[in-house]
C-alpha cells in the first residue's frame, strides 16, 4: 500500500537517491557485451532498440536506435497505471472501489484473475495484478473504468509522442483494431521511468503509487534475468540491488523497461526486440541477448 499523504515526504525505497559530489564513481563499463549481443540479433533480421541512462546525471550510457517506435506489448500498461493513480484522487473512484468483470472483458494470455473465482476486485488490487503479472483481464476492466481516451490524454500531457497504449487487450486483432496493444521508443520510456523514480510523474505520492505496483512484477525473464533477484520477492534491496521494471511479451515481441539501483549508481533502461518467433532457438537467442545487456547494467551499478 502507498503511504498516506501526511507521510509523502518520506523517501520511497524505489525513488532515486540524490548522490552528492562524494558519490563513489560508477565502475567503467563499455557495454560491449550488450552491443555485440544486440548487434548479432540485428544481423539476423531482428529489429532492436535500447537505451540506458544514469539516474543521477542523465548521461546516456548505451543507445541503439532508441528513437525507433517499437511494439511494446504489456509495457504500455504503465500509462494505464499512471492514469489510475491520477484518478484515485477522485473521492468517487478510490482505491477500494469495486469493479466487476464482464464477458466482454474476458481475454486469455497473461494474468491471474481469469483463473480466480472472484467476479469483482478493488481498483488497487487490479492495478497490483497488472504490475505483478501484466494481467490482461484486469487491464481491460480498468481500461473500461478509466477510459482509453483518458489514458491517451495523459500520455499527451506527459509529452510522449512515440509511446502509447493503443487499445484494450484482444485475443485476436482484426483489420479494424489497432495492430498492437502498445508502442513506444526506448528514448521516451527511459525518460518516463527516470521521472517516476524522481517523483515527477503526477507528484511524489502518485509516482510512488505507480512504482509500488510495478515493484510487484514477477517477470524477470529478460534483461532482469541477469540481476540474480527472486521473481517473487524483490521489493527490498538484495545484495544492494533494487529493481522496478515493466515487461511486455507477445508473438515476436520481447520488451523491458526499468530502473535498477546498486551500491555505485542507478540506471534507467529500455530494451526491445521485434523478431521472427519461428523457433525456440530464435526466442532463446533474444532472451540471451537481453540478459547480456542486463549483465552490463549490473556491472555499472554494482
Amino acid at each position: 500500500m502507498v503511504a498516506p499523504a501526511q507521510e509523502s515526504e518520506r523517501r520511497s525505497r524505489h525513488a532515486v537517491e540524490q548522490h552528492g559530489k562524494h558519490r563513489k564513481a560508477p565502475a567503467p563499463t563499455s557495454f560491449e557485451r550488450g552491443f555485440q549481443s544486440l548487434g548479432e540479433l540485428a544481423m539476423g533480421g531482428a529489429q532492436v532498440s535500447a537505451r540506458a541512462t544514469d539516474l543521477a546525471t542523465d548521461r546516456v550510457l548505451f543507445s541503439v536506435d532508441d528513437h525507433v517506435v517499437m511494439p511494446m506489448a504489456g509495457v504500455g500498461t504503465v500509462l494505464l497505471l499512471i492514469e489510475v493513480a491520477s484518478q484515485l484522487r477522485d473521492p468517487d473512484f478510490g482505491a477500494y472501489t469495486i469493479l466487476d468483470r464482464t464477458v466482454s472483458d474476458s481475454v486469455a494470455g497473461s494474468g491471474l484473475w481469469q483463473h480466480l473465482q472472484a467476479p469483482s476486485l478493488p481498483v488497487a488490487d487490479l492495478a497490483a495484478l497488472i504490475g505483478a503479472t501484466n494481467d490482461n483481464l484486469a487491464t481491460n476492466v480498468l481500461l473500461r473504468a478509466v477510459g482509453l481516451e483518458a489514458v491517451r490524454r495523459r500520455t499527451e500531457e506527459l509529452g510522449l509522442g512515440r509511446t502509447g497504449l493503443l487499445d484494450l487487450v484482444r485475443d485476436t486483432r482484426g483489420p479494424d483494431d489497432a495492430p498492437n496493444l502498445s508502442i513506444g521508443s526506448a528514448n521516451e520510456l527511459t525518460w518516463l521511468f527516470t521521472a517516476l523514480a524522481r517523483g515527477e510523474i503526477l507528484d511524489d505520492e502518485g509516482s510512488e503509487r505507480v512504482l509500488g505496483w510495478l515493484s510487484l512484477n514477477t517477470d524477470l525473464s529478460m534483461v532482469a534475468g541477469a540481476f540474480g533477484l527472486s521473481p517473487h520477492a524483490h521489493r527490498e534491496p538484495s545484495h544492494g540491488v533494487l529493481l522496478v521494471n515493466k515487461t511486455g511479451t507477445d508473438a515476436g515481441v520481447r520488451s523491458e523497461v526499468g530502473v535498477l539501483r546498486g551500491p555505485r549508481a542507478g540506471v534507467a533502461y529500455a530494451v526491445s526486440v521485434y523478431f521472427e518467433d519461428t523457433s525456440l532457438s530464435a526466442r532463446l537467442s533474444v532472451l540471451d541477448a537481453m540478459r547480456s545487456v542486463g549483465l552490463d547494467l549490473l556491472e555499472y551499478v554494482h
